[in-house]
Order: C-alpha cells, then structure tokens, then sequence
C-alpha cells in the first residue's frame, strides 16, 4: 500500500511540472521571469513577502546563492497575494487536465473533506511552513480545495523531515547527496538545487569522514540505517496524519490517475518513489 505522504505529493506536486505554470506566472504581476522565481515565490508566498534567509531555512536543501536569486526580486514584481492566486490558477488548470472526468468526481469532494479536517485537527508547533498554509482560506471548488489540503499536509510532513534531519546532523546539501545515491532523484540534481560543484563534492567528502558514502558514491550499511532512522523519525513526527486510512483510500484512484497522465516525472527533486502497482 502506498504511504499517505507519497499520494499527498501525487495531487500536489503537478504545480511544479505542469506546461501551465509559465504561461500563469509570467503574466502575473509584473511577471515573475523564470521558473525559479515561480518556485520559490509561489511556495514561500503563504509566508508574506519574507527575505531569502526565511526561505532558505524553511526549504532547506537548497542553496542560499540560488534562492537568493528569486528573492526578493520576486515581491517587487509580484506581491504574495498575487502569487498565491496565480498558483492556484496554476493548480486549477493542472488538475483539471491531469484528473478529466474524475474532477467533479465523489471521490474529490470526499477526499477534500477529509483533508480539510486533517489540517484542522493537526497542531501548528514547529510547523512554520504547514501553519502558513493550513491559515490560507480554504478554496470553495472540492479539486481546489483538495489541492489547499494537500498542500499544507504535505508541508507538515515536510517540516517534521527537516526537523529529523537536523537531529541527524544531515545538512541540505547532504540530503541531496544522499537522495542521489538512493536514485530517488536524478543526476542533474546538484543543479536542480543550485549547488555549486565544489559544495557538492564537499558534501560527498563529509558523508564519507562520517562513513554514510562509500568511496565510489553509493551509500555504505551504515549510511542506509541511518537514512532509514531519519525517514522513520519523519514517519513517527507526521503519525497524526498517517492515521488517515479513509483520507488514503480516496487519494488513491485520484493519485495514479495524476501519474498515468504525466503529471509527476519519476525520479523528480522531491524524492518521490513511484507509487507501487496495484
């Protein structure tokens, strides 16, 4: 069966891939220019117009020099609210391509519903990124308003995996290394997150004093034990949300019918595993 988190990402993550985001975000405001700049604006945007420091530290395993690049040129030419309504423009347009018929479907209103309550029922403490989302009004389309909650779950779980991976003593550079060599993300993802080479080669020199990284690259035992502690610590942290069997069962049509349409590339930045057949 598949983890909750991962069908979470399935209904969320399609902002980043799909063809409408450019289009949307260039034309909002003053034009955001570029992808990164869309990013990074329309995911920070439910923290107000914060400065790039706020976002590298909430993000956290991407370079500060690539942040600051977006921000806070991004607020000038785009302020937060408008962002948000162009990433919700962006999430409409997407979903509504990617699910077809099952958009206005039983399973969207339900599974909107039970997302709503989750984020509601799930405490704020810690969680900067998912307390800025979950305060976001609550869209009145079910598909929308599915997207708000899935949006803000996952950045609860996300919150709680930077958490974990700051008790572990990983730095983002590090997780990105880590994420590589686990072929969970692609090669290029060094520049994906704007690491610069020699980071990125310092990065694989600490993992290998620390005997995570083997000399050719690829996790040692140990490295994989402790990647798995961190992943079980993340899984421990969002245990109020992985209660949610009913939330799962209706995500799931909705989750692979978004794969099967292109809408979530395998392996992606995020991490993300391919949901299992079935």
């Amino acid at each position: 069966m598949d983890d909750i988190w991962q069908l979470l990402e399935c209904v969320h993550s399609p902002v980043y891939f799909a063809p409408e985001t450019g289009p949307v975000y260039s034309a909002a405001g003053s034009g955001l220019k570029g992808f990164w700049m869309g990013y990074f604006a329309s995911r920070a945007a439910a923290l107000g117009a914060v400065p790039p420091e706020v976002v590298t530290a909430a993000f956290y395993n991407f370079a500060p020099a690539r942040v600051a690049r977006a921000l806070p040129d991004a607020w000038e030419r785009c302020p937060p609210a408008q962002v948000l309504a162009a990433r919700l423009d962006v999430a409409d347009r997407c979903l509504r391509r990617l699910l077809g018929e099952l958009v206005d479907g039983p399973q969207v209103a339900e599974s909107a519903e039970l997302g709503r309550r989750a984020v509601e029922s799930l405490p704020v403490a810690g969680r900067v990124l998912f307390a800025a989302h979950a305060a976001l009004p609550v869209p009145e389309q079910p598909h929308l308003a599915l997207w708000w909650a899935a949006t803000a779950l996952r950045e609860f779980r996300g919150d709680g995996h930077v958490a974990a991976l700051v008790t572990a003593g990983v730095d983002g550079c590090e997780a990105n290394v880590i994420t590589v060599a686990l072929g969970l993300a692609p090669p290029e993802q060094r520049l994906n997150r704007g690491w610069s080479e020699a980071e990125w080669q310092a990065a694989h020199a600490r993992l290998r004093d620390r005997g995570v990284l083997a000399q050719d690259g690829t996790l040692t035992d140990a490295g994989r034990l402790e990647r798995d502690a961190i992943e079980a610590t993340t899984d421990r942290l969002a245990r109020p949300l992985l209660a949610g069997a009913r939330l799962a069962e209706c995500l799931r049509p909705l989750a692979r019918r978004i794969v099967e349409a292109g809408g979530v590339p395998f392996p992606n930045a995020m991490g993300l595993p391919p949901l299992r057949p079935g």
